[in-house]
């Protein structure tokens, strides 16, 4: 035991230099900041992509408003940040191709996972019904 004792020190003092101390919240805009002023002047910004729509409000069909719900209570995390190239709801370009192969296959990918999306989207806890309204939703803002 004593001769281990030297070791689990030193991990110690090696894990206690990766604090769990989070980047200042205002990080982004220092560094994007930043980045402009090392721009000259006469330069043109390049052009910003235009961010996706926000979705309407609480749509009028009880189908979609559940999905809509679905889609904010989980789905949302990778979606709205477009992780792992999750299709960002509102963006045509990016659904037109899912939305062409048919909106069976795309309940059946949300389901069943496609890629780095796991099957029902990570949450085993929501049934079929609640998948298919989620992909509905985001069907319909999204054409």
């Amino acid at each position: 035991m004593k001769r281990f004792l030297p070791l689990f020190v030193t991990g110690l003092i090696m894990l206690g230099g990766c604090g769990l101390e989070k980047p200042p919240a205002d990080l982004a805009k220092e560094l994007d900041e930043a980045e402009k002023a090392g721009q000259p002047k006469t330069e043109a910004a390049a052009p910003a992509a235009a961010p996706a729509p926000a979705p309407a409000a609480t749509p009028t069909d009880p189908a979609l408003a559940d999905g809509k719900a679905v889609y904010e209570g989980g789905c949302n995390a990778c979606h709205d940040s477009g992780m792992m190239n999750a299709p960002k709801p509102g963006d045509k370009t990016a659904w037109a191709p899912r939305i062409a192969k048919g909106e069976e296959t795309v309940i059946k990918n949300t389901i069943n996972g496609l890629n780095g999306m796991p099957a029902k989207g990570g949450n085993a806890a929501l049934t079929d019904e609640q998948l298919t309204n989620a992909a509905k939703y985001l069907i319909s803002i999204s054409k």
